[in-house]
């Protein structure tokens, strides 16, 4: 086994999260009377912190980032959360690793009681030792924080770190790997592409599940 712990991104990673989080983006922008971009734009929120992500599109200070936020929930936790589906071949990935021994861990932007309960949902929580994630004051959103949350909850070693991956499929995700002493893996099948993965120091590539499941054993 190359990797005895595996540290996987929620949306774009795990599930299609893009229309829940697509239609809670307009919604918070038509609430506050703003013009709401083209979905090319709208899709950029699909994994970043959103505050940072409304004050970078919209140009807003961190208060008015923070406003948006409130909004976005309003539509986002009783609807948008599921609108949401499972990558097919997931669920075979996950199965696969926790026979093969792996720890399976969760690392998330998402607010933390978000992501346990899409996990609950959609009945994948069963593969994750821990699913870990920001809160939902806006603290620990940055990626590197989540990781080392996770690590720390864990109980991780230093010395185990060389032995765990993170996986994922946007440029922060390989980012926060490399800030904590981790290997990284990006993923194609969700939204980001191979420029902003390998951009950001991807260790490797991987296009589906299945390739996922592979390169971690």
């Amino acid at each position: 086994m190359k990797y005895q712990i595996a540290l996987f991104d929620l949306d774009g990673t795990i599930t299609d999260s893009g229309p829940g989080i697509v239609n809670s983006i307009r919604y918070a922008l038509e609430k506050h009377g703003m013009p709401v971009p083209e979905e090319k734009v709208l899709r950029t929120f699909i994994g970043p912190p959103l505050k940072e992500q409304f004050q970078a599109v919209c140009g807003l200070n961190e208060e008015e980032g923070a406003r948006m936020v409130e909004a976005y929930r309003e539509y986002y936790t009783d609807r948008g959360i599921f609108e949401n589906s499972v990558y097919s071949g997931v669920t075979e990935m996950l199965e696969r690793l926790k026979e093969s021994g792996v720890r399976i861990l969760m690392a998330t932007a998402k607010p933390e009681k978000f992501a346990r309960r899409i996990a609950e949902h959609f009945d994948f929580a069963r593969y994750f030792e821990f699913i870990g994630g920001a809160c939902m004051d806006g603290r620990r959103t940055d990626k590197y924080e989540v990781i080392e949350y996770v690590i720390r909850q864990c109980g991780i070693s230093e010395e185990e770190r060389e032995s765990a991956v993170m996986i994922g499929d946007r440029s922060h995700d390989m980012i926060g790997a490399a800030k904590a002493g981790l290997h990284s893996l990006g993923v194609l099948y969700g939204y980001g592409d191979r420029a902003e993965l390998e951009g950001a120091g991807a260790e490797m590539i991987a296009e589906t599940p299945e390739e996922v499941c592979g390169l971690i054993l």
